[in-house]
């Protein structure tokens, strides 16, 4: 069963706007922020929430805006899921902490279990939990390095990783993530990635010619980890051309290397699959989960073969938080309701529904370099007219406009000229539809006055 359907949805669900956005509660809230938050937190929409649904947002001003960014694809299952609720009430009713590294509990294990289940390959698996993406992928590195005996971490252009030392070295874009935070980790080292839209190339033979630079400048026997989003997200939402996935992942099991899926963005459902890899058939050594896993609860994972997770000793991985047994609470309730609700299915559906729509504004301006994604992961790029230049100011507009009228898109990419649509997997096709008529005024009455 799919959630997305053309039902009447409640009307606690629909788009309101009492006020002009942001109203004036959220204005006066965003001045005492000034006076206590660190500027270096920004808001894409300074909007300040005190209650949200499947797929809609209520703000301080009484408005209701249609949510199409899900907290940075967090709330695949909505902002307040019955099943990720009762779960936390129960677990917060009995402890909220005691570390897993200290005394140990069910709820944990029982992640582990469903991971091992969810996560592509029939292969024996172990997992180990923590807070947050970035932990989840600089552990990673760590056991790969461990496991290994090598220095050499793979990454790729566009790639966002995180915030850490370790992640900000991965990560490919400067401004705002990396610029001025150095000096970062050694030993990681930058390819280019499969960009269809730019470069038109076959995604073997572009993973071929990675593979060639990664023997000639760094070598294959010194390389611990490929580590690769199989849908780049804050980069873009750029999907590699098919067949770039597979030939990176032959190429890490013949060389000794370890193919890591950063799945933060793509996992759970998102991409119309439980994992993005699965597209390709791609089994990934390691896979890193985040966001979507827990329903809105902070809690990330590093799932990967047996013989890779158990080459590392006692103590050698872990946190006093990761794997708060309140948060794995709410990943078995979230994890559940993706499987009773056919949230992978959904996700597809808001595919079918909004990718035409899209391509079809794309055809009538030349400002759309491309439209791409899969389920509910979908991007919009902008270029200037004549050049094909990446255009971050009209991207900016049309978000603007957006925001002003009541739907919360969100952009990204290394330029920052791509707008993402990231739902949540349980919106109606009601609100879908909506946000993407107030898409669509807004490109158009952009291109046409550009000066607002």
């Amino acid at each position: 069963m799919t959630t997305l359907t053309n039902e009447e949805t409640p009307a606690a669900r629909k788009r309101l706007l009492r006020t002009e956005i942001p109203g004036p509660k959220s204005r006066e809230l965003q001045g005492r922020r000034a006076m206590t938050v660190a500027t270096g937190v920004g808001s894409a929409l300074p909007v300040y929430v005190t209650g949200a649904e499947e797929g809609v947002l209520h703000d301080v001003d009484g408005n209701v805006l249609i949510d199409l960014g899900s907290g940075i694809a967090v709330t695949n299952v909505g902002n307040a899921a019955p099943e990720v609720v009762d779960a936390i009430r129960g677990q917060a009713g009995e402890f909220t902490h005691t570390c897993f590294m200290v005394t140990p509990y069910e709820n944990y294990l029982e992640v582990c279990e469903e991971l091992a289940e969810v996560t592509p390959g029939e292969h024996d698996k172990r997992t180990v939990l923590f807070n947050s993406g970035a932990e989840a992928v600089e552990n990673a590195v760590k056991i790969a390095r461990r496991a290994t005996g090598r220095q050499a971490v793979v990454v790729f252009d566009h790639a966002y990783h995180g915030r850490t030392n370790l992640t900000m070295a991965m990560t490919a874009k400067s401004v705002p993530y990396k610029h001025g935070f150095g000096p970062f980790t050694s030993e990681v080292y930058r390819m280019p990635m499969s960009y269809p839209a730019r470069d038109g190339a076959d995604g073997a033979e572009t993973a071929r010619g990675v593979i060639d630079r990664i023997e000639k400048q760094v070598g294959a026997d010194s390389v611990a980890a490929v580590v690769v989003e199989p849908v780049q997200g804050e980069g873009g939402f750029v999907e590699p051309a098919e067949g770039f996935l597979p030939e990176l992942s032959r190429w890490c099991a013949e060389s000794g290397a370890l193919f890591v899926a950063d799945e933060i963005q793509t996992g759970f459902c998102r991409t119309g699959d439980w994992f993005a890899c699965e597209h390709e058939g791609v089994v990934p050594d390691l896979i890193t989960t985040a966001k979507g896993i827990a329903g809105g609860m902070p809690l990330a994972g590093v799932t990967g073969r047996a013989e890779v997770m158990d080459s590392l000793p006692p103590g050698s991985l872990g946190g006093t938080y990761g794997g708060n047994p309140v948060s794995c609470a709410a990943a078995l309730g979230a994890i559940r309701a993706m499987r009773e609700r056919d949230l992978a299915g959904a996700a597809r559906d808001i595919q079918h529904r909004a990718l035409p729509r899209l391509r079809a504004l794309a055809e009538r301006t030349e400002r759309i370099l491309e439209v791409r994604g899969r389920g509910a992961m979908l991007g919009v790029e902008f270029v200037r007219a004549g050049s094909g230049d990446p255009d971050p100011e009209l991207a900016a507009r049309v978000a603007k406009t957006c925001h002003e009228r009541g739907v919360v898109v969100l952009t990204c990419g290394t330029y920052g000229n791509v707008i993402r649509l990231l739902p949540p997997l349980v919106i109606s096709a009601e609100l879908l539809d909506e946000g993407l008529d107030v898409l669509e005024e807004a490109l158009v009455e952009q291109l046409d006055h550009p000066a607002r």
